[in-house]
């Protein structure tokens, strides 16, 4: 790995293959759960940001972050670097790209970190994140299938 030819850069469509790769590689998304092309490109053209690292010598897509957009704030998602190239300070690195971005579109930023990604809470922590303690997280994922009660 040559740092001097990694590079972050905004997503294009051809990045979806490499991107899907990376995000099943890391368990943080698929296709199935509406992560898909169709989703991202409406992403983008509301607002949202979708960040990749690229090692530009090899084509390797090395990590992802995805900051979508509600009309308020940023919801900074699909934060991953690739196994192989994790504990190389890439996590940092992108990480400082995104805020960089943040800072200057002027929004509030959340995230959310599985409680026993101790490593992601570390970097988000170091990046400047708080962690609310007082707040539960809701959502429904099946919004087309089974998921709502009969008697709503």
């Amino acid at each position: 790995m040559n740092a001097n030819t990694i590079i972050t850069r905004d997503y294009v469509s051809e990045d979806y293959p490499q991107l899907i790769k990376l995000w099943k590689e890391t368990g943080i998304g698929n296709p199935e759960r509406g992560d898909n092309e169709k989703v991202i490109r409406n992403c983008l053209k509301i607002g949202g940001k979708l960040l990749v690292m690229v090692d530009t010598e090899t084509g390797i897509l090395m990590g992802s972050s995805w900051m979508t957009f509600d009309g308020r704030r940023m919801l900074l998602h699909h934060f991953a670097i690739k196994p192989e190239y994790q504990g190389k300070r890439l996590g940092t690195r992108l990480g400082r790209e995104c805020i960089e971005f943040l800072k200057k579109a002027g929004y509030q930023v959340k995230l959310e970190v599985h409680k026993e990604n101790l490593i992601a809470k570390r970097l988000y922590k170091k990046l400047g994140f708080f962690a609310f303690t007082n707040y539960d997280i809701f959502m429904i994922r099946d919004i087309q299938g089974n998921a709502w009660p009969e008697n709503t």
